[in-house]
């Protein structure tokens, strides 16, 4: 069996803001794109465009629809890897393939010694190993570990591709090892949570909760007489009078 390294200072991972997040598809979509060349590569389609499309997908996003009348919503929730500090899927494997980055807190698959048993699938508690039956091995999110530390690239593209795509900024990365980084400070301002705590694997990534929705009965912000109030009308006008001077030059 894997042995884990003792608590890494570092810890890598993401923070996942379920009240921004659209159900776009964009971060899975992304993943997809980036792992099939990347670390994990290739990650499979089995009959695509076919009636039984299926493959291996390193991301997902499940979408749930809460609460009943007025106060009903539909919540988007992405799920892929969590790197827990104590993965289960880590310690069952029999090869060593499974393992924890002690550097950064990264759990890894290593396909050349993965032999597809897939006891890691069933002892991860949250659904994240995927198996791909095209190649016999299991795959997961890597937190874009080729990306990431990719000096190649411009650094702004050195976070993971389900973040660099995310429309809405509901994908956060970060060392949630720092309680000075930022997003150690969104979890600790938005309330942040671990997914199922109760299980014990502690969870590198967060989620941050849905903010409650507005019934149409909450007060209007009342406007400081200070404040600047702008005319919509003159900000469309100064707008047109702009696309104008540009495109008659």
């Amino acid at each position: 069996m894997t042995t884990l390294p003792t608590t890494t200072q570092k810890k890598l991972g993401l923070v996942i803001d379920l009240d921004t997040c659209v159900g776009c598809q964009a971060c899975a979509t992304s993943c997809k794109e980036w792992n099939t060349t990347g670390y994990s590569a290739p990650l499979s389609d089995e009959n695509p465009y076919g009636a039984d499309p299926h493959g291996a997908w390193l991301n997902r996003v499940h979408s749930f629809d809460i609460g009943e009348g007025d106060t009903s919503r539909t919540v988007h929730f992405p799920r892929s890897c969590l790197h827990c500090e104590t993965p289960a899927c880590v310690t069952v494997c029999p090869t060593g393939a499974s393992y924890k980055r002690a550097e950064d807190g990264i759990v890894l698959v290593n396909p050349d010694t993965c032999i597809g048993c897939k006891l890691c699938s069933w002892a991860c508690a949250y659904g994240a190993r995927e198996y791909d039956h095209t190649d016999g091995v299991m795959k997961k999110c890597t937190l874009c570990v080729d990306r990431i530390y990719n000096d190649h690239i411009p650094q702004e593209d050195r976070i993971p591709a389900c973040v660099r795509a995310c429309p809405t900024g509901a994908r956060h990365f970060g060392d949630l090892g720092d309680s000075t980084s930022d997003v150690s400070k969104l979890v600790a301002e938005r309330g942040g949570y671990d997914l199922m705590p109760e299980m014990g694997y502690k969870p590198t990534n967060k989620y941050l909760p849905p903010r409650p929705k507005r019934d149409g009965t909450t007060a209007p912000k009342t406007v400081a007489k200070t404040e600047h109030i702008s005319d919509p009308k003159s900000s469309i006008e100064r707008l047109f009078a702009f696309a104008d001077k540009v495109l008659t030059r």
